[in-house]
């Protein structure tokens, strides 16, 4: 893909008003630091377009999906004139519009156990973007960064909120929290809920439950949970790539909801296998008859 013209562009300029919450620096530094998305989708696409506005200037950027009408009610980039468009190749765009000197490598076919190696080498944190039900993608991604060190950030838009987990080099992994190697898709499903918000601040406000259907791999979503999302993920991996700011890594999980005005911080040593995480995988199990 052809990069715009960058004849009136001027890095220093675009990003000057970052200056002030970041010092000349460490803006230099965010401009060589590379992060890996894999999903250009409900979160990806924002997370993508926010860290590029932040000046971050290397991206490696993974999806093998074209966007759809359904697309519309949340997901950057989506839009008439990008109908059936691949969303790799239509992020990369945009994030060239706000970095014409920024590096993107594009992953047009996704992640996977093929190019895994590739679509982490150089890089300095991986950001979730993945669907909600990637599960063989997203164990695999977790777990490469877990053995080669790479702090990996992901935040879930979850009503009209977000939910943070941070899974850092040496500290509690993601299969080591969330507990789903060999496990069915539904369980799979499950656990992944329970463990990404076990406060669970979301669940007073659903309108219609026969939305949410795990089986079919279905539920509602919204833009207010994507764009609440993606300033989380900035603001974390901005604290682990500048090295400043307080961390809290998985067991701990911060969620906010925006509908709600609440904020809630849980710590759940062990994961799923804590007890309160483990009776709320029971209930939702009744719930859903498996």
């Amino acid at each position: 893909m052809s990069l715009p013209d960058e004849t009136a562009f001027s890095y220093e300029t675009a990003f000057s008003r970052n200056i002030g919450w970041l010092s000349d620096t460490e803006q230099k530094t965010l401009r060589h630091k590379r992060i890996a998305i894999a999903g250009m989708g409900g979160v990806g696409g924002f997370h993508l377009l926010t860290l590029a506005r932040l000046g971050v200037g290397k991206f490696n950027i993974a999806d093998l999906d074209t966007f759809e009408l359904a697309n519309f009610n949340r997901q950057a980039g989506a839009g008439m004139s990008t109908l059936h468009r691949p969303k790799v190749e239509v992020l990369a765009g945009m994030a060239w519009e706000i970095n014409p000197e920024a590096e993107l490598d594009i992953y047009a076919l996704g992640v996977n156990a093929a190019n895994l190696d590739e679509f982490f080498k150089d890089v300095d944190i991986y950001v979730d973007g993945l669907d909600f039900f990637a599960f063989d993608a997203r164990e695999l991604v977790f777990a490469h960064c877990a053995r080669h060190g790479i702090p990996a950030v992901t935040v879930a838009p979850l009503g009209m909120g977000a939910a943070l987990l941070n899974f850092m080099p040496g500290g509690m992994t993601f299969e080591e929290y969330f507990q789903l190697a060999g496990r069915p898709e539904l369980e799979k499903a499950v656990r992944f809920l329970v463990g990404l918000a076990p406060a669970l601040l979301h669940r007073h406000y659903l309108a219609d439950k026969s939305r949410v259907d795990l089986k079919a791999r279905k539920g509602p979503s919204t833009i207010m949970a994507c764009q609440l999302c993606a300033g989380v993920a900035a603001s974390e991996a901005l604290k682990i790539l500048l090295g400043r700011g307080k961390v809290w890594a998985a067991p701990h999980c911060i969620q906010f909801d925006g509908y709600r005005n609440k904020l809630a911080h849980t710590w759940r040593p062990g994961g799923n296998r804590n007890p309160l995480n483990m009776l709320a995988i029971a209930m939702a199990r009744h719930q859903l008859g498996i």
